[in-house]
């Protein structure tokens, strides 16, 4: 029987999350989390040394700039974000839905670290950041090196 995972609802910096496999499910050996966020959306540029992460586009587009490498995402259109690579992206459309798929598992419990757990399932009115020194906290217990802000492009 497949496992079952209480699926509340995380604001995390101005995305839903809500995370669909977690790595308390499979073992530690992967997890999946849904995220949409509003356009223009784009993270600073960081590179994860724990996981991959694999984007599955289920509607919307967003661009992923990884290494040197640019491509755009449309609904069913999926791509890969090795460890260790330099990477971001940006949402082009009003909103974009994807899933985030990472090996191993970690990214959900990050997103449950950065997040608060969301009034309903909506984008949050305002982004919900902890200050600066708190989200490079988190991050570095999270293997998630930050590069540059948003807007920065890997090289």
């Amino acid at each position: 029987m497949p496992a079952t995972h209480t699926r509340n609802p995380i604001w995390f910096i101005d995305n839903l999350a809500e995370v669909r496999v977690s790595g308390e499910e499979t073992e530690g050996r992967g997890a999946v989390v849904e995220l949409t966020a509003p356009k223009g959306h784009m993270p600073p540029l960081h590179a994860h040394y724990n996981e991959d992460e694999t984007f599955v586009v289920l509607d919307g587009e967003i661009t992923l700039y990884v290494g040197g490498d640019t491509v755009r995402l449309a609904p069913g259109e999926t791509a890969l974000g090795p460890r260790g690579v330099p990477h971001t992206f940006r949402v082009e459309s009003e909103t974009a839905r994807w899933l985030t798929l990472c090996t191993p598992a970690g990214f959900e419990r990050f997103v449950a670290a950065v997040g608060a757990p969301a009034q309903s399932r909506t984008l949050p009115q305002e982004p919900m950041m902890p200050d600066p020194e708190r989200f490079a906290e988190i991050c570095e217990q999270f293997e998630i090196e930050l590069l540059g802000p948003p807007g920065t492009l890997p090289s």
